[in-house]
């Protein structure tokens, strides 16, 4: 029985496309390029802000990434001020993270986004204190597949590795469930397609929160 469930935050628990796009948009045209729409933005984002601004910038012809230090600012500063920009909870969402409470199963996010955008992000959306563990980039928490933080979040929780469920919406969060030696749950509603996640044979494959349920009742 999964004694705690650890969450991706972008894409998985949080629709936070537009905010992404608005950023990074916002800060190609500011180096002169044109804007990069959510589809793309969908494509660059899950591996840290530092990789979307790379692929951003050679996407928008920049191969040498000239201007990547400067971008890697400009962004950081942007995304501050607009990480709240549209976001929302997934439909029923809100919903699955109550149920699971309810079941005395402790719930935590650990995502690539960095830590204190991420705690901003995660708390206007659902509250503070609703998720008993937030661990984001930095703070000396290596990025994503990395399991290190899959780890601590277990090890927090007083918890096997075999007694987590890792959920998330992209290939990166498989590799990092599978790094960890965690059953994964691939999300259907997020940034990537189905067939990106079916690659790494996750334990569960949902198109909505309230399909994982079973497992727990």
């Amino acid at each position: 029985m999964y004694q705690c469930c650890i969450f991706d935050l972008d894409g998985t628990i949080i629709n936070t496309i537009h905010s992404l796009a608005y950023s990074i948009s916002l800060t190609m045209e500011h180096f002169g390029y044109g804007p990069i729409d959510e589809d793309h933005t969908k494509k660059f984002v899950g591996d840290g802000f530092k990789k979307l601004v790379e692929r951003a910038l050679i996407y928008s012809g920049d191969d040498n990434l000239s201007h990547y230090e400067e971008a890697l600012a400009f962004y950081e500063d942007t995304f501050e001020k607009n990480c709240l920009y549209k976001v929302e909870p997934y439909e029923g969402m809100k919903e699955l993270l109550t149920f699971l409470k309810g079941k005395g199963i402790k719930i935590g996010v650990l995502t690539n986004k960095g830590h204190e955008r991420a705690v901003e992000c995660v708390e206007a959306v659902y509250g503070k204190g609703f998720f008993d563990l937030i661990t984001g980039e930095g703070n000396g928490v290596k990025t994503k597949p990395d399991p290190s933080g899959a780890f601590m979040t277990a090890e927090y929780f007083h918890a096997k590795p075999s007694e987590c469920l890792y959920f998330g919406d992209t290939n990166t969060d498989m590799r990092t469930g599978i790094n960890a030696g965690m059953d994964t749950a691939a999300v259907t509603w997020g940034f990537r397609d189905r067939a990106e996640l079916e690659a790494f044979h996750p334990r569960y494959i949902i198109n909505h929160p309230s399909e994982i349920k079973y497992v727990f009742e």
